[in-house]
């Protein structure tokens, strides 16, 4: 009796065993509508979209300084004074040189209308016979003497008038108001100080207009070629608004053909061991700042919406597989056999794929299968 439990026994064993050992275990995913997206993420920095850098256009030392930096101001108003003695000079200098000339002209006026007499009584004394030919061209020839200085003195004139006109302005030059309307963002000079703009113009402040700023945005060499103009573009900053990031919604106006050159310091930096420098592009695109929350040089997180699809069918990319350049998914059937299933793919993310055609809403995808563990281990003794 004991030999024929044990014979059953071990049959039951051997049966469970042969019907476990071979089974497989799927991991499934349900194919489900939904929204997909296709970003493109970057990192930009914000900009004001108008600005205008203020500069001395005049050497000497800066007298006043009427503003400073968070500073609103209008189109106009005075914004720096420069020590304007060396122009004042200069302009009455010029002044009394054209006094001098006008002065020299009127001399030569009456010079000429004494010769113009001269040669107009030579000539009726030519007709009478009563003078010399010699005397009568001599008469003529001071004349035209006397007209041509005093051609020369009105020539001489109007270059010095010229060149007054131009000191003059450079007087104005002193004074330095504001191109246009915004806030005053930068000041990197200070009272007292020697500005020289002998052989370039010293930037003294920038002015910025706040209510509309441009995001400047480094975008990889691999994904520029998904960046196009007008496409949807959204951006957060690192602060938070009310506890939470808040994101801002702007279109893409430009995308600079070429990468821009590095500064001098960039250009110094150590270089990756390989001797290559990573490239990128800049991608250039606006948003409104009504209410002032952003603000110069900061950075924003970007995504540019590169596809998207609302209310689609879905698949996890990780039940996928490429057989040919065709696009597989394995599904498990009702009856638990897996199929291979050709399928055409529409947009893709990083981790889901659009599903056109060859698949069914609710259907299950294998994406992991593992080997079943085998019952003969517990059923030992």
């Amino acid at each position: 009796m004991l030999l024929v439990t044990c014979l059953v026994a071990a049959g039951l064993a051997f049966i469970m065993w042969h019907a476990y050992a071979g089974h497989t275990v799927y991991d499934t995913a349900a194919a489900s509508r939904g929204d997909i997206q296709v970003t493109v993420n970057a990192i930009g920095t914000l900009q004001p979209r108008r600005y205008v850098d203020v500069g001395a256009q005049v050497s000497g030392q800066v007298t006043r300084l009427h503003v400073q930096p968070g500073d609103n101001v209008k189109q106009g108003q005075l914004l720096v004074e420069i020590d304007p003695s060396v122009q004042q000079a200069v302009v009455d200098a010029g002044r009394a040189a054209i006094a001098g000339l006008r002065a020299q002209l009127a001399e030569q006026q009456a010079q000429h209308r004494l010769a113009g007499q001269r040669h107009a009584r030579q000539r009726r004394m030519a007709a009478d016979g009563a003078t010399r030919d010699e005397d009568v061209q001599t008469a003529h020839a001071e004349l035209a003497a006397a007209k041509a200085r005093v051609e020369y003195l009105r020539a001489q004139i109007a270059q010095m008038q010229a060149s007054q006109r131009a000191e003059e302005a450079r007087l104005g030059y002193t004074q330095i108001y504001a191109p246009m309307a915004g806030t005053v963002v930068t000041v990197d000079a200070r009272e007292g100080q020697t500005l020289n703009a002998t052989y370039q113009t010293p930037n003294i402040l920038r002015i910025a207009d706040l209510s509309g700023m441009t995001v400047w945005t480094e975008v990889s060499e691999a994904d520029i070629h998904s960046i196009k103009t007008g496409m949807p573009v959204s951006f957060s900053t690192l602060g938070l608004s009310q506890g939470e990031p808040r994101r801002w919604e702007s279109t893409v106006r430009q995308v600079l053909p070429a990468p821009v050159a590095p500064t001098p310091a960039e250009a110094g930096a150590a270089q990756p061991a390989s001797g290559t420098r990573a490239v990128t592009y800049t991608v250039l695109f606006d948003v409104d700042n009504a209410d002032g929350a952003l603000m110069p040089q900061m950075t924003a997180q970007v995504a540019f919406l590169a596809a998207q699809a609302h209310d689609t069918l879905l698949a996890p990319l990780a039940a996928l597989s490429l057989d040919g350049g065709r696009s597989v998914l394995r599904v498990l059937e009702r009856d638990g056999s897996v199929t291979e299933r050709m399928v055409r793919l529409g947009v893709r993310s990083r981790h889901q794929a659009q599903i056109l055609e060859g698949l069914e809403e609710g259907e299950q995808l294998v994406i992991a299968e593992h080997p079943g563990q085998s019952g003969f281990r517990w059923l030992q003794w």
